[in-house]
């Protein structure tokens, strides 16, 4: 089997072209903004080695053959193929593989839930992560153009950081059009600013050859490892172009990248290199050194709204995957809001926009207050590589069993092709580990932490639908009871929301039970979550007519989609079950959790999976069914 292609028409000519931009604005603010710190971080800072000619030109080889390696080879050519019909990221891998009918066995897809899981709260911690980074060392810039200004830096970034969260409601429709020129900006003006000093240092290209890499570890390996920590940040965003390939399909993103991001950011950090050969002294902040001191506050104003847009993408790009994790059922149902009325994908979640914004300022005053001998970049740049090279191993470990069990890979080949990528996402992996007590362990507890929620919300429901199973009456005999007792029919049309297609809604049975009748019309409504991104109208809904008024209504939906009960009932009504959503009665269930001692998950984790259903946002929102016209029927049930 192949790597699948992806589902719509293949782009050309101007709109190839209009999709490429809006890629670069997108899918590269944020490798896009690594010059301003990364090579930086390796000449200075707790770990900066000597600036010498050896040591830069090992250090730029490694640069490059990183990005030629990882970014190019490993996510653009290789790993930008495998797509879920024609969306990208870990959960839509993970759940490519659950899906496939060709998975071999129960080990694969244990595997790849578990890595798909941890990937995605690695994704939350880098949520946080990314803002604080590439603000702080935008704005860091203050202190080269006036040192006078440096108590000003952390002021200034958290104000930045905060406002660009505060507008997160008001949707990014309208400033998102300007990302990509933006951004096409930045990378020209960095590529000349490189480019200049190459010219006036062109030795610096020697660095090419990869014999300068290999002979800077060969001279000290120690060394070499503890500074492919500091090279890592040069290929942090390789995974955003993979979760963004919905967005803009594997064309543009490569068009964009091969044709501007990709020799701008060699231009500029061989740049740095040069004039790092030319001035030792601007190893405190090679990026700005670069630029003429008239340039110096325009490019730092560019420099922030590069910053900025790189936020912005990690932060869209959390409220996306949060939507992911709910339909999969990994999260509680959560407000999810539309910020735009023309593209599905420009969502808003309050939650997690919050619990980002608290995340970003606490790291940026958390690490300043650490350590105030250092600029507060190179702080949190000890803990950024930790959760990305985790993430970028996560993945490569992914691929392997996806080319195994879904494109029918050989052993061998599909071990080939891995275990160059794991050679090196090994390396880059011991390399930041290295950073663990310098604040990497910050991105592992937080991922730890997002981890254990998730696992707890799936792990719970699935006990809870056990316990719900054991006083389920089986929807067959209801019916056969009702056929011999037929109880009291009034007038209209009742909807009963239930997880499974062959057993009766308990909330049927207690209305029955309490109140003696039924409606005329009874309607049992299963919502299905499929392993794809989206599932087309026409096959969403399925209609069975059950006899004497009662009918099984299953709406299915993909993990990008959003369910909506007017337009389930307008899909019923093209399949001749015709149900005005104006006096139809909807019945849900609503169930009390108690935790007890029963075999299931230990009694704390219990205890938390109740207080997040406590707090999950009600069906009743969720699927958008009109408050008024809503019966919930408690009950009680021991985990």
């Amino acid at each position: 089997m192949t790597p699948s292609s992806e589902p719509r028409a293949a782009p050309r000519g101007r709109y190839l072209a209009t999709l490429a931009l809006a890629a670069l604005g997108v899918v590269y603010g944020d490798i896009g903004t690594s010059p301003l710190y990364a090579i930086r971080y390796s000449f200075s800072g707790t770990h900066g080695i000597p600036v010498t000619p050896g040591n830069v030109l090992g250090v730029l080889s490694l640069v490059f053959w990183s990005l030629l390696i990882v970014v190019t080879i490993k996510y653009h050519i290789v790993i930008i193929r495998a797509d879920n019909k024609g969306e990208g990221g870990v959960l839509a891998l993970m759940a490519l593989v659950n899906g496939s009918r060709v998975a071999r066995g129960l080990s694969p897809r244990r595997l790849m839930i578990v890595l798909g899981i941890f990937g995605s709260a690695l994704l939350y911690a880098d949520g946080g992560l990314t803002p604080a980074i590439s603000v702080l060392s935008a704005v860091e810039g203050l202190e080269i153009a006036t040192p006078a200004l440096a108590s000003w830096v952390i002021p200034v970034t958290l104000v930045i950081l905060i406002s660009l969260f505060l507008v997160q409601r008001r949707g990014t429709a309208r400033i998102g059009a300007m990302f990509g020129p933006v951004m096409l900006v930045w990378f020209a003006v960095i590529g000349v600013l490189g480019l200049g000093e190459i010219i006036r240092q062109p030795g610096v290209l020697a660095a090419v050859s990869p014999v300068s890499g290999v002979r800077f570890f060969a001279e000290d390996p120690g060394r070499g490892l503890v500074v492919l920590g500091a090279v890592f940040l040069v290929v942090t965003g390789g995974e955003a172009l993979y979760a963004d390939l919905g967005h803009f399909g594997h064309r543009a993103i490569q068009m964009a990248w091969f044709s501007v991001a990709l020799p701008c950011l060699l231009l500029n950090y061989f740049g740095q290199g040069a004039l790092l050969l030319s001035d030792a002294s601007a190893a405190e902040n090679p990026f700005y050194h670069l630029a003429p001191g008239w340039a110096l506050y325009p490019l730092i104003a560019l420099a922030t709204a590069a910053a900025i847009i790189a936020s912005q993408a990690v932060i869209s790009g959390a409220f996306s995957l949060t939507r992911q994790a709910v339909q999969l059922g990994y999260s509680p149902r959560l407000q999810i809001e539309h910020t735009s009325s023309r593209e599905i994908g420009q969502i808003y979640v309050p939650l997690v926009n919050w619990g980002l914004m608290l995340l970003t300022c606490v790291l940026v005053l958390g690490f300043h207050v650490v350590n105030t001998a250092q600029p507060t970049s190179d702080n949190i740049a000890g803990a950024y590589g930790v959760a990305l090279s985790t993430l970028m191993l996560i993945t490569t470990l992914m691929f392997y069993v996806m080319s195994r069990e879904v494109w029918r890979w050989s052993f061998v080949r599909a071990a080939s092709v891995a275990a160059v990528f794991l050679w090196v996402d090994i390396l880059f992996f011991a390399a930041n580990m290295l950073k663990i007590r310098n604040g990497g362990w910050v991105p592992l507890v937080i991922a730890g932490a997002i981890f254990l929620l998730m696992t707890t919300w799936k792990g719970g429901r699935e006990i809870l639908g056990k316990r719900m199973q054991e006083k389920t009456v089986a929807l067959k005999m209801l019916l056969a009871d009702l056929a011999a007792e037929p109880p009291v029919r009034v007038p209209g049309t009742a909807v009963f929301m239930y997880g499974t297609t062959d057993g009766t809604p308990p909330a049927l049975v207690h209305n029955l039970a309490h109140n003696k009748v039924l409606h005329e019309r009874i309607v049992f409504l299963t919502m299905v979550t499929e392993d794809v991104p989206h599932v087309a109208a026409a096959e969403r809904v399925t209609v069975k007519p059950l006899g004497k008024g009662f009918y099984s209504v299953i709406a299915r939906y993909g993990f990008m989609d959003d369910p909506d009960i007017e337009d389930v009932l307008a899909a019923c009504q093209v399949k001749s079950l015709d149900i005005p959503i104006a006096g139809t009665t909807f019945f849900l269930g609503r169930e009390t959790l108690v935790a007890s001692d029963r075999p299931g998950m230990p009694q704390w984790r219990e205890q938390l999976f109740a207080f997040m259903s406590r707090n999950a946002l009600r069906a009743t929102a969720f699927f958008k069914i009109p408050a008024d016209q809503v019966f919930e029927v408690g009950a009680q049930v021991e985990l």
